[in-house]
């Protein structure tokens, strides 16, 4: 896959126009390309944030050992081809935090029992993101056995620079990379190696997932801001950019989450940007509060070279001492359509009242030019 061409623009600010080029040497036709690949559709769900229960420092644990947590959302996460979520802490890392906390409010550590990871493995994941601000809690160690707890349960997973989740599935090879601004994660911030690193995985894989945890954090951060965003005074990156950066680059899925609530999707070269997923099932721990407790379920189809075909934000939301459970009310689907028709007014996807995802019919006319946050001139 040749990397895509395009200028970003914006309605709110002017940014520089990116622009990436195709290896040196590489001539992959995509028509031939093309006539290769075998005619697939893939059915992918996402959610965002998964933290279910720590032992430390003190234990806060679900009732019956958290084996219901995922109980009422499982029969809808097993009916995806790949499952991904967020894995917004550590596994049965031993001994105290290197996660320095001087204040309780602002920060936490979070230690799941090793145990826990079959509930994982029940609801139907099949790829976590261990790219966030909670992946080393423990330390590099911690980090690492969290790596070995999820191989030993067959969970694939990205995060740490150099870990990249890679299979296959209906004939197509497919990887998933997840980026973060914090230490040893693939760098969200470095946005050259953003370009080369999918660039290179483009040239050798089929289909190019990428996950971002990245934004500040809070029900005042629904929007996308268009901006480098700023949380307790981290660098918490320029979300749209980098997002369009990637699929310019050659991904062909962008997963975001780090904000806690959910944000805008968008489709950007005929490729899907979910912005955040928020939190999905963080019990006992993080504020499940208002749009905080808000749990989407995004289910999204691609075919074989990547590109969206339908979808569907299938809403839940956090009611404790339990995990999600589906929301009659679609209140994740109605604040997704809400938030993506305020910040991206001229994107084509258009999102109904229950949640399902299509591409606007557009007359030629619609199509050429009008101009959206970081839309292609």
């Amino acid at each position: 896959m040749e990397p895509r061409q395009a200028t970003i623009g914006s309605n709110k600010a002017d940014f520089d126009e990116q622009s990436t080029a195709a290896d040196e040497g590489k001539t992959t036709n995509p028509i031939a390309v093309a006539k290769l690949r075998p005619k697939a559709s893939l059915k992918i769900m996402a959610v965002g944030d998964i933290m279910l229960g720590t032992d430390y420092p003190d234990y806060r644990l679900a009732a019956n050992d958290g084996r219901e947590l995922l109980k009422y959302v499982a029969p809808v996460l097993r009916q995806a081809d790949i499952t991904f979520g967020n894995l917004e802490a550590t596994f049965g890392a031993a001994g105290k935090a290197e996660k320095a906390c001087p204040d309780v409010r602002r920060c936490y550590v979070f230690r799941m029992p090793p145990r826990y990871v079959s509930y994982l493995v029940e609801a139907g994941f099949d790829v976590m993101s261990l790219a966030n601000n909670h992946a080393r809690d423990f330390g590099d160690s911690g980090r690492l056995l969290t790596m070995q707890t999820l191989d030993q349960a067959g969970i694939k997973h990205s995060g740490l620079e150099g870990d990249i989740a890679r299979w296959q599935m209906k004939g197509l090879d497919i990887v998933l990379i997840g980026f973060a601004p914090f230490r040893g994660a693939h760098d969200f911030l470095d946005l050259d190696y953003v370009r080369h690193k999918i660039t290179e995985l483009s040239g050798q894989y089929d289909i190019v997932i990428v996950s971002f945890h990245a934004g500040a954090e809070g029900d005042k951060h629904t929007r996308v801001p268009f901006k480098t965003e700023y949380f307790h005074g981290e660098n918490r990156g320029d979300v749209a950019l980098f997002a369009h950066t990637a699929i310019d680059a050659g991904a062909d899925l962008i997963l975001g989450h780090g904000p806690h609530v959910p944000r805008a999707l968008e489709l950007y070269q005929g490729r899907l940007i979910a912005y955040s997923l928020g939190n999905f099932c963080t019990t006992l721990g993080i504020n499940v509060a208002g749009k905080n407790g808000l749990a989407p379920i995004l289910s999204v189809n691609i075919n074989q070279d990547g590109e969206f075909e339908a979808g569907k934000i299938i809403s839940a939301r956090q009611i404790r001492p339990g995990g999600p459970q589906l929301d009659k009310r679609r209140r994740a689907a109605r604040l997704i359509k809400q938030l993506t028709e305020l910040d991206f007014p001229h994107t084509p996807l258009q999102i109904d009242a229950i949640g399902n995802i299509s591409v606007k019919s557009m007359d030629s006319e619609t199509k050429s030019d009008k101009p959206g946050p970081y839309s292609v001139k």
